[in-house]
């Protein structure tokens, strides 16, 4: 959620930042209904006030002047020293139970009380005191009527405040983030390649492509997975589960070693967590529902709310997380070549990187998930490149995004691995995610940012056809022979 007092005092900034994006929101009619929300609300906190005002006066008549049939406390039997835990006694109760004979309220429903107020002149409460009874029973009346006039005059503002609220809340649920300075306007179009890392692999015999190379050496089952499942899904068997485990395995191995806490996320979350993620409402209808909850579709969704509603102590960040989930999508891909085999389902194997950073820290911890991400790539010996996105292109929650993409021969293009964002203070306002100064002061947002580090149906395609030689035979890099994999994956 962007930050509502920099759409007050920087408009101009803001709607700029949205058209990076092509965004076009309407920026004036928001700050038109903002100046009304606001007046709304200095209302109803101006009648709340009043409202105190008018109790404790009626209180302090009935006090002084009670109605012969009305029982007071006695120093034996009630005021503040003998009241119970929770419970108004003494003065405040006969504020609450006059105020509540005045306007109507059910006995129970709790209202702001207050005393007589600070500072009054005891010769007032005398005058008060030395008032004919007949006199005081007419004022009580005549606050009476206020309050109850007072009471309908509020409930009008306190509606009006509600709707306006919601108006308010709605238009800043709908904003995108801002994209950074450097991230430029466009959409994919306009992404830019900051480097690429390794060769692509040059064949001498005709090169097949990964669906191939899986079927032939018996490692996914395509056919089987659409039979259980549908379009969308497939079933990874003997060596090919093996791979996508020792992946699975390589990864977290690697980002344990460097520092990062394992988590074990649910997979149902709810809407909660979607909305902190900055991924609901707008894409609510684009996730897998079970009854309340919702089927994750990243484990970022899950990690970005492990401290949500909380305030950390700056001595706290940051704070590191790796976690490992099956990512849920309703968007699938089609029987385009670019789609084909594992490169696009509803359910894929994901290792995901967070980290919860101080403000002047997060450009850091974006540059440090990045290299971790580009490590492992390059670890596994793939020719792959790095683009930054252009705006268009860029997750709404995210302020900037890095994608790590790995050659595919059979396709003469890239598919992206990770993707590596910072969503700024975004996703942190959303959740109420803030962290304390070390050295005292207010506590103020903390900043969130993710990396898929990595993900797997597009890193196996990738294995297969640029480790892939003449005689069918794929080599298995190196570095996952350590997990139980073969030098070689032969046909079954």
């Amino acid at each position: 959620m962007l930050d509502v007092t920099l759409i007050r005092n920087h408009p101009d900034q803001v709607r700029e930042g949205l058209r990076k994006r092509a965004v076009d929101a309407d920026i004036p009619a928001f700050l038109t209904l903002d100046a009304a929300f606001r007046e709304a609300r200095t209302t109803v906190e101006r009648l709340r006030g009043e409202r105190r005002q008018i109790s404790a006066k009626i209180a302090a008549r009935r006090r002084d002047h009670p109605a012969p049939d009305e029982p007071q406390p006695t120093a034996g039997t009630g005021g503040a020293a003998r009241a119970g835990a929770g419970e108004p006694q003494g003065a405040a109760r006969v504020q609450i139970d006059a105020f509540q004979a005045a306007t109507g309220t059910p006995a129970g429903e709790p209202q702001a009380a207050a005393g007589t107020p600070a500072g009054e002149p005891q010769a007032a409460a005398r005058t008060q005191a030395d008032e004919p009874p007949a006199t005081a029973r007419n004022e009580v009346e005549r606050l009476q009527a206020a309050a109850k006039a007072l009471a309908g005059e509020l409930a009008e503002a306190e509606a009006r405040l509600g709707e306006l609220a919601g108006r308010h809340q709605e238009f800043l649920d709908a904003l995108p983030n801002l994209p950074d300075d450097d991230v430029v306007a466009g959409g994919k179009e306009s992404n830019e390649v900051v480097r690429a890392v390794g060769d692509a692999p040059a064949f001498d015999f005709p090169a097949r492509d990964h669906v191939e190379l899986a079927q032939d050496l018996g490692l996914v089952d395509y056919k089987r997975g659409a039979a259980l499942a549908g379009n969308g899904y497939w079933i990874y068997r003997g060596q090919g589960a093996a791979l996508e485990w020792a992946l699975l395995n390589h990864f977290l191995d690697a980002h344990r070693r460097a520092g990062y806490e394992f988590v074990l996320p649910p997979h149902l979350l709810t809407y909660e967590a979607g909305y902190t993620a900055g991924q609901f409402p707008k894409f609510a209808d684009e996730v897998f529902r079970v009854d309340e909850h919702f089927l994750l579709p990243t484990a970022e969704t899950a990690l970005v709310n492990l401290h949500r509603g909380e305030t950390l102590d700056e001595r706290e960040l940051p704070r590191k997380y790796v976690a490992y989930t099956p990512c849920y999508r309703r968007e699938s891909g089609s029987h385009r070549t670019a789609d084909r085999g594992t490169l696009r389902g509803h359910q894929f194997n994901k290792v995901e990187l967070f980290q919860f950073a101080r403000p002047q820290d997060s450009d850091a911890a974006h540059l440090e998930l990045l290299a971790r991400a580009e490590e492992l790539v390059a670890g596994l010996g793939l020719h792959y490149r790095v683009t930054k996105l252009a705006a268009g292109d860029t997750s709404p929650a995210q302020a900037k995004t890095y994608d790590v993409e790995v050659w595919l021969p059979s396709l003469g293009a890239y598919a992206e691995v990770s993707s590596v964002s910072n969503a700024r203070a975004y996703q942190a306002r959303r959740g109420g995610i803030r962290y304390r100064p070390a050295a005292g002061g207010k506590a103020t947002h903390l900043h969130t940012l993710n990396a898929s580090g990595l993900a797997t149906s597009r890193l196996l395609p990738a294995i297969l056809e640029q480790y892939q030689r003449a005689d069918g035979t794929v080599v298995v890099p190196e570095v996952l022979r350590r997990w139980g994999m073969p030098e070689v994956l032969r046909p079954a």
